[in-house]
């Protein structure tokens, strides 16, 4: 079983104060630099913490809090969180952590206008293959893919495309609404009316994620996996 508060946070924090380090401000740009060398490094760990679990999202949970934790021995920065909102609020960016087995989790929803326009910030997404040693009783997450998706590019593919599909064969309002509805987007009458508008004047850009209708958006993965270093806005970091 995964404690609430592994050895390795008060371990990490120890580590911080010995070091007596000036921790600089974190970015972007470090932040996916710190992913890809923690990922590398984690892929090579092995834990009996993690032997025989099974439940995705307190594996997501310890991957999170120690990536967290690492990245506070170096940088200063405010953690967010799943409960509070963002992982890293003052970069406008969500982390993921999902198994290779069926890449998605799920995202608080605030309004269909997120499946068209994005969900408003970026996301730092690590792909794990979880694998036990049955003689050491202990358990791996080998890293597979780490890909950061700009905001312009976490809207939902088919929602995206088939708009501006509709645009290009000179559609109107009544096309667009009619294509929200055939898409079952979670919209009443008047909110439909004004989002088609902003769509025929502003059409949106190509998004790469999955995002099915619920109560909290469930977005799937595979294809920025797949994209990722081809298509601009969607960086392989590992």
């Amino acid at each position: 079983m995964i404690e609430n508060k592994p050895l390795y946070l008060s371990y990490i924090k120890k580590l911080s104060k010995s070091r007596k380090m000036t921790k600089i401000i974190l970015s972007i740009k470090t932040l996916q630099t710190e992913a890809k060398i923690f990922a590398e490094t984690e892929s090579k760990h092995e834990d009996a913490a993690l032997y025989g679990v099974s439940d995705g999202k307190a594996v997501g949970t310890y991957f999170e809090h120690k990536f967290q934790a690492y990245l506070h021995t170096k940088y200063n920065y405010d953690e967010g969180s799943s409960a509070k909102g963002l992982d890293f609020p003052e970069l406008n960016v969500d982390m993921k952590v999902t198994s290779i087995k069926q890449p998605q989790s799920s995202s608080p929803f605030k309004s269909a206008r997120q499946k068209i326009y994005g969900l408003g910030y970026a996301l730092i997404i690590f792909v794990y293959e979880k694998i036990d040693n049955e003689k050491n009783k202990t358990g791996c997450l080998n890293i597979l893919h780490t890909v950061f998706v700009e905001k312009h590019r976490t809207a939902d593919f088919q929602t995206t495309t088939g708009l501006n599909k509709v645009i290009e064969n000179d559609g109107n309002i009544d096309d667009i609404l009619a294509f929200f509805g055939e898409r079952m987007l979670p919209l009443d009458e008047i909110q439909a009316q004004t989002l088609a508008n902003e769509v025929l004047g502003t059409p949106p850009k190509t998004g790469y994620l999955t995002i099915s209708n619920a109560l909290q958006w469930r977005l799937q993965y595979s294809r920025v996996i797949q994209k990722a270093g081809i298509i601009e806005g969607i960086k392989k970091v590992l």
